[in-house]
């Protein structure tokens, strides 16, 4: 199973009876699907179906969806005002015979604002559901195109990712193959320094020796957090090959946690400088990790 990452970006345009559109569509990462639209007034009935198809096609990431709209210029048609060019002129009559003016003219009344009226041609009822329709299948396009890069960046991760576990699984085991020469290694310490405190003359008992590094060990052991981080890596290797799509990214994310959870306790335990450098190096490695996995859906 390809995962896909939750960071892409696509376009789509077209024009449909004189309108020309453009979506623009954006994700990053988040953890739930969160969506953004951004249109132009008076379309505000697309983004119902506009959630549908983000929903459909994409499970995680925050998604932004832009559409530019620009219209070709409309006809317009002029409608004269009857009712007020006839009061216009009454009034226009009367002032002028009361000052012995010249009548006016058609052209002045005509001038006048209000008289003639602009006319824009709207687009029907049947228009509307016409370029609906059009930006609609225009925004499902966009999705389309994100998904597909979303996906080719997700090929990209899987390698990184799966990279990153392998170098883990070379750490942990570097790490086995030291604790297993620890007890010896502890033994001979352990010996050296109770002779310099009591001296060669007064050995300690073999039996108290035994018990003493006993203890040591015990505090030491890594063997359950080495145990536990080939489980957790079986887990991610499990996981990045599962078709759960909005569910991969979190469970990577849950387990790069659990895995630097084993990493500090394994550290804590070191106690040599050999445990403790291959301990921060998986550290490390965890870190990249969980960054890379943050960009999983």
């Amino acid at each position: 199973m390809a995962l896909a990452s939750m960071t892409g970006f696509a376009r789509a345009a077209g024009t449909i009876g004189g309108l020309s559109w453009t979506w623009e569509v954006k994700s990053v990462n988040g953890r739930t699907l969160d969506m953004r639209f951004r249109m132009p007034g008076g379309w505000d009935a697309l983004e119902a179906p506009a959630r549908a198809l983000v929903a459909a096609k994409l499970k995680r990431g925050n998604v932004t969806c832009n559409l530019q709209l620009s219209e070709d210029a409309v006809p317009v048609s002029y409608r004269l005002n009857e009712g007020l060019l006839d009061q216009l002129s009454e009034i226009a009559n009367e002032v002028a015979v009361r000052f012995g003016a010249a009548p006016p003219s058609l052209d002045g009344l005509l001038a006048l604002r209000g008289v003639m009226e602009v006319v824009e041609q709207q687009p029907d009822e049947s228009d509307r559901e016409a370029r609906e329709t059009a930006l609609a299948a225009g925004l499902g396009e966009a999705i389309d195109r994100l998904a597909e890069v979303r996906a080719v960046e997700g090929k990209h991760l899987q390698g990184v990712l799966a990279s990153l576990l392998d170098d883990m699984a070379r750490l942990a085991a570097e790490a086995r193959k030291a604790a297993e020469s620890r007890p010896e290694a502890w033994r001979t310490r352990l010996s050296e320094q109770v002779a310099a405190l009591l001296g060669s003359a007064t050995p300690l008992p073999e039996e108290r020796l035994a018990q003493e590094l006993a203890i040591i060990i015990a505090k030491g052991d890594i063997r359950e957090e080495l145990d536990r981080l080939a489980a957790h890596l079986a887990a991610a290797h499990a996981a990045m090959k599962k078709d759960d799509p909005g569910g991969t990214g979190r469970r990577l994310d849950f387990l790069a946690q659990e895995l630097n959870r084993e990493a500090n306790t394994l550290c804590s335990k070191s106690g040599d400088a050999e445990l403790t450098r291959i301990g921060l190096e998986l550290k490390l490695a965890i870190d990249r990790f969980r960054e890379q996995a943050a960009n999983i859906e």
